[in-house]
C-alpha cells in the first residue's frame, strides 16, 4: 500500500509541518505501507494555470495515480483550509477517484482545525474519494510538539493507530474493487 501524507500549507513558520512529520513517522511503522511527505510548496502553480500540463501537475498525477489512499494534514486559516492546497488538489480529478482519504486538522486553538476537516471531506466527495470517519485534530499545536518536533501528548499515538486502521481497511477494499 502506498499512502502519501500531504502537507497542505506552504506558509512560513508553519506548525503543521510537525503534525505532518508525526503522521509520516507513524505511517512508516505500519507493515506493508510505503509513504512519503508531499509538500504543497513543491506543487505551486500560477493561479491561472489549470491546464494540467505543468511539470507540477504531471508529478502530482504520478503520485496520485500510484496512491492507494491519502492523508491530508492541513491547518485551519480563517475558518477554512489553505488556498494553495485547493489549487494543488484541483490539478487532478480521476487520479483521486475511489480512493480513501484521512484528514488531519491543525489549529492554534482548541478546535483542532475541525472546519478544515469538514470542508475537505466535502471536497473529497466531489473528487469521488472516500473520506474516512476518523480524523485527527491537532489542537493548540504550539503546545503539542517540543522544540525538536516530538509530540508531547502520547495519547495521539492511539488515535493515529485507529485512524490508520480505518484508512488501511478502506485502502485495501477499494484497491481490490478498482482492480476488478
Amino acid at each position: 500500500m502506498y499512502i502519501p501524507i500531504i502537507l497542505g500549507t506552504g506558509r512560513e513558520g508553519r506548525r503543521s509541518e510537525h503534525a505532518a512529520n508525526f503522521m509520516l513517522q507513524e505511517a512508516q511503522k505500519l507493515d506493508g505501507v510505503e509513504t512519503e511527505l508531499i509538500d504543497v510548496r513543491d506543487f505551486r502553480i500560477p493561479s491561472t494555470d489549470n491546464s494540467g500540463n505543468s511539470e507540477q501537475s504531471k508529478r502530482f498525477a504520478e503520485i496520485a495515480t500510484r496512491a492507494d489512499g491519502f492523508v491530508i494534514v492541513a491547518p485551519e486559516y480563517d475558518h477554512g483550509y489553505p488556498g494553495e492546497l485547493k489549487m494543488m488538489l484541483d490539478m487532478l480529478y480521476k487520479e483521486f477517484n475511489r480512493k480513501p482519504v484521512g484528514i488531519c486538522g491543525v489549529s492554534a486553538g482548541g478546535a483542532g482545525g475541525i472546519r478544515t476537516v469538514e470542508q475537505l471531506r466535502s471536497v473529497a466527495i466531489e473528487f469521488q474519494m472516500v473520506p474516512i470517519r476518523e480524523a485527527i485534530y491537532f489542537s493548540t499545536i504550539q503546545n503539542l510538539f517540543d522544540e525538536n518536533g516530538n509530540i508531547t501528548d502520547e495519547s495521539y499515538r492511539q488515535r493515529v493507530q485507529k485512524f490508520f486502521d480505518e484508512l488501511l481497511w478502506y485502502a485495501k477494499a477499494l484497491k481490490q474493487a478498482r482492480e476488478q
